[in-house]
């Protein structure tokens, strides 16, 4: 009876604690129980802080050339008593370096990109599905002559104007993303702007900034989280898709997807580690940020609220 008692009190404590405190432990059980979720998440955080301190992980300098060491097989030993732990590229430069640096750049596009497809999308959409009319008929029209198009090809058009960059591919990259989040928001605001919560929020004076962004918003915030998980993954598959075709960051900066690129010339000498561990890095990324996009889904459905 003591140990039941206990026991009750426990939950009744974390039932009446904050509600940040009862989601984050939800959040913990859900994990714990579906494994994969909480492998994807240390995935992540390794790539994430590798991306940060990747000058403090890496062996040696990843642009510098070394002919007479090129192509030098995984664990071959390297200028001044270094080791090329994952080999040499065709110009004698460090494999892991490169990848380690190149992890940088892919979570750097595919965030900041999200945050700006994000940002104009989710204001188009609150706009649109809020005031509706002819201001909601330009938006979506807008979107759907963008959608008309395929989203590679026009991305190839904008960076060959541009020019290759960091900054000009995340503007690329965020803008082919807007139109997802406006949908969504769209179809939820126009659920939400005649809801009761809404009413009351109008008949007590509040303004129509207000409204949207102080009422509406934040209801439509979990759906959102739940694309933008995926949608990362995707602008990573993207970035690397460009900086295999050249147009993505110019060349003296290494990513994923130039490696890719590089290793096109070597793989009918059989020089396996010049794709495979570049490769490997980018489906072992976008598959952690699918499989955490699959549990976010299901974690945030309300219909699964009260279980857990």
């Amino acid at each position: 009876m003591t140990d039941i008692a206990t026991d009750g009190l426990t939950r009744l404590s974390v039932q009446s604690g904050p509600r940040w405190r009862r989601e984050l432990a939800r959040a913990g059980r859900s994990m714990v129980a579906a494994r994969w979720p909480l492998l994807a998440l240390f995935i992540l955080f390794v790539v994430a802080v590798v991306a940060i301190f990747g000058p403090a992980f890496s062996p040696m300098d990843p642009n510098r050339q070394n002919i007479m060491l090129r192509l030098a097989e995984p664990g071959a030993p390297g200028a001044r008593g270094a080791i090329h732990w994952l080999g040499s590229d065709g110009l004698g430069r460090d494999v892991l370096s490169r990848l380690l640096y190149g992890a940088r750049i892919s979570l750097l596009v595919g965030i900041c990109a999200i945050l700006v497809g994000g940002t104009i999308g989710v204001v188009a959409g609150l706009v649109s599905g809020y005031f509706g009319g002819w201001i909601d008929d330009i938006i979506m029209r807008l979107g759907d002559i963008q959608l008309a198009f395929p989203f590679i090809l026009l991305a190839i058009m904008f960076l060959v104007v541009l020019g290759p960059g960091v900054g000009n591919l995340i503007l690329v990259l965020g803008i082919g993303q807007w139109v997802t989040y406006a949908r969504i928001v769209r179809a939820q605001t126009l659920s939400l702007r005649e809801k009761e919560f809404v009413e009351a929020a109008r008949a007590l004076g509040d303004t129509t900034p207000s409204i949207i962004f102080r009422t509406i918003l934040p209801n439509i915030v979990a759906p959102l989280t739940v694309i933008a998980s995926f949608n990362v993954a995707a602008v990573i598959l993207s970035e690397a898709a460009l900086s295999f075709l050249g147009l993505g960051v110019p060349p003296e900066v290494p990513t994923w997807g130039s490696m890719l690129a590089e290793s096109r010339e070597q793989l009918l000498a059989n020089k396996w580690w010049l794709a495979v561990f570049p490769g490997l890095a980018i489906v072992v990324t976008v598959l952690s940020f699918n499989i955490l996009g699959d549990w976010l889904r299901d974690f945030l459905d309300p219909r699964l609220k009260e279980q857990g």
